[in-house]
């Protein structure tokens, strides 16, 4: 690959989009490359890829350039630009998805990465495999399959594997060694690798069971087993033939759950894109051996790019990390790429890859399913988007705030008789919590059980700026837990950093049940008296929910410091454990109570640990 690079004045590109540019723009080859825009600060705004650099860079810089709204306004922030020249436009795709995803520039469309969705794991490095359930896919060698709609989902498919498949039930990575075998294994539903010798192979056989039912190979599952049975029954292995029998009428009845989309058994994906209301849904329909085995919807904030630009770039993003690519795709819209992707896929699944974009037929009409879909999930955001903005309009109205409550802050203490003190900070835009956005705080100035100590600590860590920290902006309404005095301790840190009037603040207290009191109380600064929420009940349950969640913030900060400092103690007291032993202990238990109870051959099973060392363990903790 050749990397060059050109620049040229920021002015001049806002006045002539490009004009002037021919001296810079003669040294880009017209070979097929990927190109970087940058702002002025020298980060990259946009990324994109081009069969011919020369003409693409063109059409930005040209004075007869006719652009669209989005690539107006990019231009007017363009200051610099480079271009790296690849092999061919295949290769241009896959190193632009990469630095789309290593940069994140502002001007392309992003997937983001959604951890809502739950799908299954399977390590095949592992002797005896098992399942588990995982937020986030990794390139680590394992199975991934998934994502499930929901915990429910996933979880329900679990438990349909475990009562058809003996595969492991225990959660730990690797097989515990047990003296006897729990009840799984007494009720018929697990081999006990954990205590018995099991034949890996045979293991390894109900793995692949598995595999082929999570990847929607039951049908062919079923003809397997089946022909097993029948193998044992002409044997006059008659026990065998009835357990195999029972399997194949359970995956049977599992498949009569199934929906049947599609008559020719062929894997497939569909996608399709709905638009409105400054958002795009793109509906995703996971089709496996002609059952529909789940959807899911991607959300994107975006009123500028083009259909054609978000589809594309979520063919490029999602599949670039997928652990499964079908042999088809089915899209709801012809896309020019569309042969370069497939060439793309093609050579990540190492097999033919097609996307098509069907107009009529059985094809046609499950894109149509996947439209119809995007639609609702696009409907049922609007009504969200709108419940969400009025209950923050009625509650700017309620407060008499100084602006919109877009988002929103509070901080709550934590603590126990002055020891490890905590606070917890999260935050809310929308009316719903940006998690990425949540803080929490080991209490350093305050030894004893101060809230007004520890409120104005916090405070001051959070919004007195540091050279070279990351500012987080300013909240439209800051709550406080507290009542007046926490307040007050507020109002007060933001007069000291000279943020007086910046934004609102209120408190919120508990009621006083033995008062008679039937709600919590808002505080507002200059008022003696609570605000009255009678008629407003959903607004004052939405800012209880937000102090409900810096409560549990803060206080599962709290009990993590307070249990790792207990533990840590107790077990610096015991002779022959030293660093190494004690971390593999913690890794090993939550707690204190599951190291007591745990048996000296467990204990002396774990990495490093000898018997005397475990005998050394049980005989300190059951003092």
């Amino acid at each position: 690959m050749k990397q060059q690079s050109g620049k040229f004045s920021q002015n001049r590109v806002k006045k002539t989009a490009g004009a002037g540019f021919a001296d810079k723009l003669a040294r880009v080859p017209r070979s097929p490359g990927v190109y970087l825009m940058k702002n002025s600060e020298g980060k990259a705004i946009y990324v994109g890829k081009a069969a011919d650099l020369k003409s693409r860079l063109g059409s930005y810089f040209s004075a007869s350039a006719r652009l669209d709204a989005k690539t107006g306004v990019l231009v007017k922030h363009v200051a610099d630009f480079e271009t790296v020249v690849t092999a061919s436009e295949a290769e241009a795709l896959i190193l632009e998805s990469n630095l789309i995803k290593r940069h994140r520039p502002r001007y392309n469309v992003i997937l983001k990465d959604d951890k809502r969705y739950p799908s299954l794991r399977i390590d095949l490095n592992q002797k005896y495999p098992n399942l588990t359930i995982v937020r986030k896919t990794k390139k680590d060698g394992a199975l991934y399959f998934g994502p499930y709609a929901s915990a429910g989902a996933v979880r329900q498919t679990l438990k349909t594997i475990h009562r058809m498949f003996k595969i492991r039930k225990c959660k730990t990575a690797r097989v515990k060694p047990r003296t006897r075998p729990c009840l799984n294994y007494q009720i018929g539903a697990c081999m006990a690798p954990c205590c018995h010798d099991v034949d890996p192979e045979e293991y390894r056989k109900i793995v692949n069971e598995v595999r082929m039912f999570l990847q929607g190979r039951t049908p062919d599952l079923i003809q397997r087993i089946k022909s097993e049975m029948q193998e044992a029954a002409e044997s006059f292995d008659f026990e065998t033939a009835a357990r195999l029998r029972d399997k194949m009428l359970a995956l049977e009845k599992t498949m009569e759950k199934q929906v049947a989309v599609t008559t020719d058994f062929v894997d497939r994906d569909v996608i399709a894109l709905r638009r409105g209301n400054q958002r795009a849904v793109v509906m995703l329909l996971r089709v496996r051996n002609g059952y529909l085995q789940g959807m899911r919807d991607f959300l994107f904030k975006d009123e500028m790019s083009s259909d054609e630009e978000i589809l594309g770039a979520f063919i490029k993003q999602y599949y670039a990390e997928s652990q499964f690519i079908p042999e088809e795709i089915l899209v709801g819209m012809k896309l020019s790429d569309m042969e370069l992707y497939g060439k793309w896929l093609s050579g990540i699944r190492g097999k033919k890859v097609v996307l098509h974009a069907p107009v009529r037929g059985e094809k046609a009409r499950l894109v149509h399913m996947a439209d119809e879909n995007a639609g609702q999930r696009l409907a049922d955001l609007v009504e969200e988007d709108d419940s969400a903005s009025r209950l923050l309009s009625g509650l700017e109205k309620r407060l008499s705030l100084i602006r919109y409550p877009g988002r929103i802050e509070c901080i709550d203490n934590s603590g126990l008789f002055g020891a490890d003190l905590v606070a917890g900070l999260v935050v809310f835009e929308d009316g719903e919590p940006k998690k990425s956005d949540y803080r929490h705080y080991r209490i350093r100035g305050v030894s004893v059980q101060d809230d007004y100590g520890c409120m104005r600590e916090v405070l001051l860590r959070r919004f007195a700026a540091k050279t070279g920290q990351k500012v987080m902006p300013d909240p439209d309404l800051l709550m406080v837990d507290g009542g007046k005095g926490q307040l007050n301790i507020a109002l007060a840190v933001l007069k000291e950093l000279g943020m007086t009037g910046r934004f609102n603040v209120i408190g919120i207290a508990k009621k006083a049940e033995h008062k008679g009191e039937q709600e919590d109380k808002i505080y507002l600064p200059g008022r003696a008296n609570p605000v009255n929420f009678q008629k407003n009940r959903e607004e004052l349950f939405f800012l209880q929910r937000i102090r409900d969640e810096a409560h549990r913030r803060a206080l599962s900060y709290h009990r993590k410091r307070r249990g790792s400092r207990s533990l840590k103690s107790a077990l610096d007291n015991i002779p022959g454990i030293g660093k190494k032993r004690k971390e593999v202990l913690l890794r090993h238990y939550a707690s204190m109570d599951a190291i007591r109870k745990a048996r000296v051959d467990d204990l002396a099973a774990l990495p490093g640990m000898t018997k005397k060392a475990a005998e050394s363990v049980r005989a300190e903790l059951s003092v």
